[in-house]
């Protein structure tokens, strides 16, 4: 008897809006709420790398949270992240988030001054957890954005050993060596939420059971047909649907990859206004905003986005050639 798959938690993490003076836009955040609840993930990451949380004050980090727990109104589950250079304004973040009722808190490394080692590491995330009470909590692993490059799968029972709400990691990095070590310590008791969409497949693979991502705010249909042709035995048409998500971040890198102001400017293509990223961060110039619409639509961009569109064939055979990613 084939073992049936653990449901898969899917979880976006959303841009936050801004208006056309720079402040943030509050009354957006229960669209862009829909929006999730009409693409069934299962919750939304707020506040993290693709929020600019880093471009936020404390103040406004808290509203936000605020606004994504009344839009979700129990409908998603909220994750919170908290993470800050400062400990104890991530402490401050991470009280207020409990408060709040929020599903669970995350919080990254501080990326000024970096903790050396796993323990240094886990002492600097234990205040903020507890601040939290019994709130789970996920450290945020993005070695990329932290400059803080340690093996999780070391770090994780230390973690433990200090911090009694740690359920499990935000993995935001390439090294599959490492994050397959954690999702097999101690027989899979900590949850690892996978955030580099391109790979998710992989992930897949891998034994994850979860993710976090930027584009599962506009093509969580997409990647729904990735889990269930992987979750199916399907490997063709796993493979070809996540090649078209491949082939369209590798058309965005014209763009600036995964740069806000190119994403935000498709966010407005699927009719929500999210406003232009904060400075550094840089929009679109005009002429690339057009250039990018006529890219999307030459790659039947909607057909991502759409829980009806057809998904590969089973029938096709196992030596069969995925599509080409232009």
């Amino acid at each position: 008897m084939t073992p049936v798959a653990t449901p898969f938690r899917m979880i976006a993490a959303p841009y936050t809006p801004f208006a056309s003076g720079g402040d943030v836009n509050f009354s957006a955040v229960e669209e862009l709420a829909e929006l999730l609840v009409d693409n069934a993930v299962s919750g939304a990451f707020i506040c993290g790398t693709t929020g600019e949380s880093m471009s936020l004050t404390i103040d406004e980090r808290m509203q936000l949270t605020e606004a994504w727990i009344r839009a979700a109104a129990g409908r998603f589950d909220v994750i919170v992240h908290v993470g800050h250079t400062c400990q104890r304004d991530a402490m401050e973040l991470a009280a207020h988030a409990a408060h709040c009722k929020a599903t669970s808190i995350a919080a990254m490394a501080p990326c000024f001054a970096k903790p050396a080692t796993p323990e240094a590491l886990a002492d600097f995330c234990a205040p903020i957890a507890a601040a939290a009470g019994a709130l789970p909590f996920y450290y945020y692993h993005i070695p990329i954005m932290t400059a803080v490059p340690m093996s999780m799968a070391t770090f994780l029972p230390i973690a433990a050993r200090r911090i009694p709400s740690l359920v499990g990691l935000k993995y935001s990095h390439e090294d599959f060596v490492d994050m397959a070590a954690c999702v097999a310590l101690e027989n899979g008791r900590f949850e690892i939420l996978f955030g580099k969409d391109e790979l998710l497949l992989s992930a897949l693979a891998f034994g994850v059971r979860g993710a976090v991502g930027s584009t599962y705010n506009f093509m969580a249909p997409l990647y729904q047909r990735v889990i269930a042709a992987f979750d199916a035995g399907d490997l063709v048409a796993a493979r070809q649907e996540q090649l078209r998500a491949v082939a369209l971040m590798r058309m965005m890198g014209r763009f600036g990859g995964f740069a806000f102001g190119a994403m935000k400017d498709l966010m407005r293509r699927l009719g929500i206004d999210c406003g232009l990223p904060r400075s550094p961060l840089a929009a679109l110039t005009p002429a690339l905003s057009v250039e990018l619409d006529a890219e999307l639509a030459r790659m039947e961009f909607d057909s991502f986005c759409s829980k009806t569109a057809k998904a590969p064939a089973r029938s096709a055979p196992p030596g069969a050639k995925p599509a080409p990613v232009s």
